[in-house]
């Protein structure tokens, strides 16, 4: 049985329209599995059908009705689907295709697109950038929840700056999702954190990490390895900037007991 993603922009919005569509998509035995407004007036649905060939018929007569113009036609990919589910498309850079744009109040659609890349098995790098106290760290591990997976802090600002040197147990499992601050990590004089990392990134899982561009300074590895770097902002104009962050890290390096601040396990 194929899935399909259809989306037509309406030309002319007379009442009935839609009973219209669904009716013609129902005659030729494709089923509507959702369908939602997803930019202005566009309309999107996502299909289900035991014969293709009846999407093309479908296309073949759309082209002729002149109240709707067909913009997609095609297998679902993930932002189809969240389009769908959520009433809009997710913001996608024009020129870096593997670059998402959030917003903080538009971190339950971040939360269902990170989780949706989590269910999938295989290697995935994900960075992602924003300012403190935006919602990065918060939003990987609902993500995780949502995707039914473990997650594993190799280093963290979240409630005490946290370095990791080794794994327990099933902590080391392909399955889990693996989480590291960049700035922490790339800041660390830890030979067996580093070590850690290193073979963690070797390994075919789902990696997330904070502050990729400051983490892939003085490293083998470079943002092209990512494969899909995710930005979370306040508000639209809000500049994503690392010095306000290296200050931050520092102070807590230098910590309330005059210590390094680090806790290693």
């Amino acid at each position: 049985m194929g899935e399909w993603y259809l989306e037509y922009e309406i030309q002319v919005n007379r009442p009935g329209l839609l009973g219209d569509i669904s009716s013609l998509l129902g005659m030729l035995r494709v089923n509507i599995v959702t369908i939602n407004g997803v930019d202005g007036g566009h309309r999107g649905m996502l299909l289900r059908t035991e014969d293709d060939d009846q999407i093309k018929r479908f296309e073949q007569i759309a082209s002729t009705m002149e109240m709707i113009q067909v913009k997609k036609i095609r297998e679902p990919k993930l932002r189809d689907i969240l389009a769908v589910r959520h009433g809009r498309y997710i913001q996608r850079d024009v020129d870096e295709r593997k670059t998402f744009r959030f917003l903080r109040s538009e971190l339950g659609i971040l939360v269902d697109f990170m989780a949706e890349l989590f269910k999938q098995d295989g290697h995935k790098l994900i960075g992602i950038r924003g300012m403190p106290r935006v919602g990065k760290t918060e939003s990987v591990v609902a993500a995780s929840v949502c995707a039914n997976k473990k997650w594993i802090f190799l280093s963290s600002t979240m409630i005490k700056q946290t370095v990791r040197s080794n794994l327990m147990g099933d902590e080391f499992s392909e399955g889990n999702i693996f989480i590291l601050d960049g700035i922490v990590t790339r800041r660390a004089e830890d030979e067996r954190h580093l070590q850690l990392v290193r073979e963690m990134m070797r390994m075919p899982s789902i990696k997330v990490v904070e502050h990729p561009d400051m983490f892939v300074q003085h490293s083998e590895y470079n943002i092209e390895d990512f494969d899909y770097i995710i930005e979370l902002r306040t508000d639209p104009d809000q500049e994503i900037t690392y010095e306000i962050m290296e200050k931050n890290h520092m102070m807590s390096d230098q910590g309330a007991t005059g210590g390094s601040g680090l806790f290693n396990f």
